[in-house]
């Protein structure tokens, strides 16, 4: 793009009137470029924005209060439109407690027509407009100034081809009658990352599955503690106190520092400004009554659902084929064995997994019956189709 194709905006003044007259906009697609290495958050590098038909650089290096930015995201009536926008969202998120208005994520759009999900941005580009993307300048440092024109051209190649998307994916997305579909899913996954970005995300640790709750409490306490001191040293978690480490430190259940030093790796692999919240956390954990320890999650019987698993996945993704939409959107192996697991029996009714709920439900609730009464089978159709397999619906009555 030539230079009079865009606005580079380095002052709060020239990106309050940018937001001024924006106002009216219908169509808003944003991208960022960020640096995340070893950081408790991404440090925002820039933003490239299209608004219309008017493209914009926003050099976040330079303007020192971008809340006008965030502001005219979440406010009006206009389509915010962004690829793999879980950064994108989560920016807007931290900044203004809101959702970006009506956001509407390219690639997920994309897995819900039929295209592989995730897909790039790049591709995408090229599956659906025919055109090409240079990606040269993926590992760019982009804290670093003044920016190339290589640079600048890059950055705005991310945003100048979403409106074009967008009108595409819409219309494929209402040709198949899954606009609501997607709208569902945009609010279900919005709801996720606000829930992850705001609730402590202790359960993710790496290997607690067999822990007992006074050990569970230990986790939960040094996950906390380790994730306030991250915050304000900005350095990943993992970097002031691996997984492994917290698991074994709530197995041994001591806060004595001569035992935690005994530990291998302990001294080298803690960052020292761990060591007195790590004690802190673990004697407050050993000091909760009973009634406030987690509890373990529910483990299901132990039948084996490996070979039903495998068949119901790939029963799913003959059903996927058939209607065009990605396999890897609708739900994962684990997914489907949890299905086949709350169906038998095996997991409480009112833990309702996420293949029974929504337009996920709509679309193979019927698959999981059938195929567990038997009256489903897989067959091959064409064994030199690039889809040999199809699904046989059997009479057993």
């Amino acid at each position: 793009m030539a230079s009079a194709d865009f606005q580079y905006i380095d002052s709060d003044s020239q990106l309050q009137k940018f937001c001024e007259d924006s106002a009216g906009a219908k169509i808003v697609g944003f991208d960022t470029e960020f640096v995340s290495e070893s950081r408790y958050r991404p440090e925002l590098c820039l933003l490239q924005v299209a608004v219309d038909d008017v493209y914009a650089i926003i050099d976040t290096m330079a303007v020192s209060d971008l809340m006008p930015f965030w502001d005219f995201l979440v406010d009006g009536d206009h389509i915010t439109i962004a690829h793999a926008a879980r950064e994108e969202f989560l920016f807007c998120y931290r900044a203004s407690g809101a959702y970006p208005k009506r956001l509407f994520d390219v690639q997920l759009a994309a897995g819900m027509v039929g295209d592989d999900y995730p897909i790039s941005y790049g591709n995408l580009v090229s599956r659906s407009l025919n055109k090409t993307i240079d990606k040269g300048e993926t590992r760019t440092d982009w804290r670093r100034r003044p920016l190339s024109d290589r640079q600048i051209e890059y950055a705005l190649s991310d945003v100048i081809h979403l409106k074009r998307l967008y009108q595409k994916l819409s219309k494929k997305l209402d040709k198949l009658n899954r606009t609501e579909w997607f709208e569902d899913e945009m609010e279900t996954w919005q709801i996720h990352l606000c829930k992850t970005h705001d609730e402590p995300q202790w359960r993710r640790v790496s290997g607690i599955s067999s822990l007992k709750p006074p050990a569970l409490a230990i986790v939960r306490e040094l996950w906390i503690a380790r994730d306030q001191v991250a915050e304000e040293k900005n350095r990943s978690p993992k970097r002031i106190l691996p997984d492994d480490l917290i698991v074994e430190l709530a197995k041994r259940g001591s806060s004595d520092l001569k035992r935690l030093k005994a530990i291998r790796g302990f001294e080298s692999r803690v960052n020292r400004s761990m060591t007195e919240p790590i004690i802190e956390a673990i004697d407050k954990a050993n000091a909760l009554p009973q009634d406030e320890w987690p509890k373990r999650l529910p483990r299901g019987k132990s039948t084996n659902l490996g070979l039903l698993g495998q068949f119901l996945s790939t029963a799913l993704n003959v059903v996927c084929r058939d209607q065009s939409i990605a396999p890897s959107l609708v739900g994962t192996a684990n997914d489907v064995r949890t299905m086949a697991a709350w169906k038998l029996g095996m997991i409480s009714p009112k833990d309702k997994p996420a293949l029974a709920s929504g337009w996920r439900a709509e679309m193979i609730g019927h698959l999981i019956e059938r195929v567990l009464d038997g009256t489903i089978a897989i067959r091959v159709d064409d064994p030199a189709s690039s889809d040999p397999l199809k699904l046989e619906y059997l009479d057993r009555g």
